[in-house]
């Protein structure tokens, strides 16, 4: 019974502490990665606007546009759905896209900048995200940390293409 409490106690401690540096944690941050594609600034495009069947992980849901901006959910392979808008659109160059789920704990917007160069294209995603409960903030910043779901995202539409990917940054 000693030990059950000595556990039990130590559990408590732990989610204190873990609360306690999350507190202290910014609520926003900002990730970016940038990545080389073989293909053309339209190809590109087609595919991060079409239909999601190159997302292994991800299916993804239209909904009625809202505000007359197009509106979908994805739900992954855990059953987590997140409802999402479509910001801002330049075709070929520029896709903003963010979160329209107020009740969830983090929030925020991708944009996707597509840049042609001479071999294709060069594809840059930035995050600005914002978590807002402690705990999630910090199993956010030192558990799954902040790159993790635009590595997947460009790893799969790398694999669209056949291609492996050159990770700039």
């Amino acid at each position: 019974m000693k030990w059950a409490a000595i556990v039990f106690l130590g559990l408590i401690l732990l989610v204190a502490a873990v609360a306690a540096i999350g507190a202290m944690l910014p609520k926003s941050h900002v990730a970016s990665r940038t990545s080389r594609f073989r293909q053309p600034p339209q190809a590109i495009w087609d595919v991060i606007t079409g239909p999601s069947d190159w997302r292994p992980d991800i299916r993804i849901e239209k909904l009625p546009p809202r505000d007359g901006r197009r509106t979908w959910a994805e739900t992954d392979k855990h059953g987590n759905r997140i409802t999402y808008e479509s910001v801002e659109e330049t075709p070929a160059r520029r896709l903003v896209t963010r979160i329209a789920d107020p009740k969830l704990p983090f929030g925020g917007a991708w944009t996707q900048e597509i840049v042609p160069d001479q071999n294709g294209c060069v594809v840059t995603i930035t995050e600005n995200g914002e978590v807002y409960n402690p705990i999630f903030r910090f199993m956010s910043r030192f558990v799954f940390g902040y790159y993790g779901t635009i590595d997947a995202y460009l790893k799969a539409l790398h694999a669209k293409f056949g291609e492996t990917g050159e990770r700039e940054g």
